[in-house]
């Protein structure tokens, strides 16, 4: 059974490829204090569809290079403030500059 996480994509500055860091909660071995963690894992983003703050299910994968050994499965949640910024350039480029 290969494993499913969700976690939020940090980087995407590479092509098909993005950071997404997964927190986790673990308990120290001597103090007993629940403490915060994250693994990092590199995802191969075939369409190039995710950007950074979105929220991602991953897949565990074969390796596809040194790094990548998840697959993206699905986007569970975009970065609304990203899409926002995303369309209002969109939107002063159609209108023809500043406003």
């Amino acid at each position: 059974m290969r494993k499913r996480v969700i976690g939020v994509v940090t980087k995407d500055k590479m092509q098909k490829t993005r950071r997404v860091e997964v927190p986790r909660l673990y308990k120290h071995p001597k103090y007993g204090k629940i403490l915060h963690a994250r693994t990092v894992c590199h995802v191969h983003d075939e369409q190039n569809e995710t950007h950074v703050g979105d929220l991602v299910e991953i897949i565990e994968s074969r390796p596809k290079s040194k790094l990548k050994r998840w697959d993206l499965v699905r986007i569970v949640q975009r970065n609304t403030a990203v899409a926002a910024a995303a369309g209002e350039t969109a939107d002063q480029t159609a209108s023809g500059g500043e406003a």
